[in-house]
């Protein structure tokens, strides 16, 4: 079986250098003050798209044939693989149909298709999403770009840990959003390899535990779609490939309410001046919640997108 290395994402880390975004790490004294550390929060909201997926989906297209160029590409996604894909298919010359759930936000759908792609929408409650993109691909001639389970994908998005590393030193802990498992895959290959010793930790919404209990059952867990504020990790069971990687090179998965993301949210705006989707906040909140036993002196976490509109943002801070 394939392994996905150190060398896979330095070399992912070049393809996309110069289209990617090297995103900003962000500090702040009142949160060091607040859990007694030193925190490094990668920002991937300020990347292309609004979120880390574009370096995944990026990579991944740049490394197809002029053959599957010509004919396309297909996706799936709630929304930021589906902005990520539909940009890098722009970027490459070539089309994208992305099949997105009904009850996707509607800024995302929108901006998929103000990308350039076309949107087949299904109901992410009732219909299997992976096998109705697979049929969707056979009967058009696309090339599928999963969301997560697929090595260049996943290398992409271990730039995210590689450049962190790279800009601020060896880390005792680096906490990532878990919701597929390719952010945390890429970012744990990249992490423990760079920074000995280091603590990968994922998070996940408590409505949405099915990396946590796969891990303990030593085997994929599926639990059916959650029901929670933070779409992006709304997934019933993590990838084949990811999990691989993860039961591997992850330490832990914590796990964080909504009210509690909404709180890590409200705590950006506030206090790092950034917008934070709920998916890209559910680490800081498990940060700012005390979830971390032993916490370590110098700590990495990562806000993996802000891709959330104006309305929803005031709704679920409760001042809609």
């Amino acid at each position: 079986m394939a392994e996905l290395t150190l060398d896979d994402i330095r070399a992912a880390a070049e393809r996309i250098a110069g289209t990617a975004h090297r995103t900003p790490v962000l500090t702040s004294r009142t949160m060091n003050d607040r859990v007694g550390a030193e925190v490094f929060l990668k920002a991937e909201n300020f990347q292309r798209i609004g979120a880390f997926k574009f370096r995944g989906a990026f990579n991944a297209i740049s490394r197809l044939t002029e053959a599957q160029l010509a004919r396309g590409v297909a996706a799936y996604s709630s929304g930021n693989h589906a902005q990520a894909v539909a940009l890098a298919a722009r970027l490459a010359g070539t089309s994208a149909v992305i099949l997105m759930p009904t009850d996707a936000p509607p800024t995302k759908m929108a901006a998929t298709r103000g990308y350039g792609a076309e949107v087949v929408t299904y109901d992410r409650y009732a219909q299997d999403r992976a096998a109705l993109a697979q049929q969707l691909a056979v009967e058009r001639g696309l090339t599928l770009i999963p969301p997560y389970d697929h090595y260049d994908v996943m290398a992409g998005q271990g730039t995210v840990a590689l450049e962190l590393i790279e800009e601020v030193g060896p880390l005792g802990a680096l906490l990532v959003p878990i919701g597929g498992g390719g952010l945390i895959a890429g970012c744990a290959t990249a992490a423990t390899a760079l920074s000995p010793g280091i603590r990968v930790i994922g998070v996940e919404p408590a409505a949405g535990d099915d990396t946590a209990r796969s891990l303990a059952a030593g085997k994929r867990i599926e639990i059916g779609v959650p029901r929670t504020i933070a779409d992006g990790q709304a997934i019933a069971t993590p990838g084949e490939l990811t999990f691989a990687v993860n039961k591997e090179l992850v330490d832990s998965v914590e796990l964080v309410s909504d009210d509690e993301i909404r709180a890590a949210m409200a705590f950006a705006f506030e206090r790092l001046k950034i917008v934070v989707e709920p998916s890209g906040a559910s680490a800081l909140a498990a940060l700012l919640n005390g979830r971390i036993k032993a916490l370590p002196n110098r700590v990495g976490v990562v806000i993996s997108g802000g891709n959330v509109g104006l309305e929803r943002f005031l709704e679920l801070l409760g001042r809609g």
